[in-house]
């Protein structure tokens, strides 16, 4: 099952629908909407990816970065289809994701996720994140939990 992961434009339709998939799975995991911050837009996103099915096309797959400061990027809208997951489908986002930091001269990614997402979290912490203190909007809110990884201490 070959992925290839590519860029999509922001108002790509698929995009925003596997956005609007992600906030409804997020929404109901939670029982409401528990943004913080300003939510991700094409002004403030540095590049969104897409994973999508080699043999058939399929778009099964989405994240995106958006710069905290000169070389801090944090991780936002990583989503994989429920029918796709399992298949690490979101560790090549997270590194494609983490060479498009590099490439734009991110030295630390920075990412929030929730404590209804174990699976998340494990995602992250296999690939290397450290949870951190609660950063920025997240700071205070009981479902937010942080991580953070440094590129260079990576090794990568």
């Amino acid at each position: 099952m070959p992925i290839e992961i590519g860029e999509m434009a922001w108002d790509d339709p698929v995009g925003v629908r596997l956005r609007r998939e992600q906030e409804q799975e997020t929404f109901a995991r939670y029982g409401g909407d528990l943004e913080q911050g300003a939510k991700p837009s094409a002004e403030n996103t540095a590049v969104f990816l897409a994973a999508t099915e080699s043999e058939g096309g399929e778009v099964v797959g989405c994240g995106a970065l958006r710069r905290l400061d000169e070389h801090t990027f944090e991780l936002k809208r990583m989503y994989v289809v429920p029918a796709w997951r399992g298949r690490r489908i979101g560790e090549a986002l997270l590194y494609a994701l983490e060479e498009a930091g590099r490439e734009r001269g991110a030295t630390r990614m920075r990412l929030e996720t929730g404590v209804e997402q174990p699976e998340a979290m494990r995602l992250y912490q296999r690939c290397g994140y450290s949870r951190i203190p609660l950063y920025g909007p997240y700071v205070g809110c009981w479902a937010s939990v942080c991580y953070e990884r440094d590129l260079h201490a990576a090794g990568v």
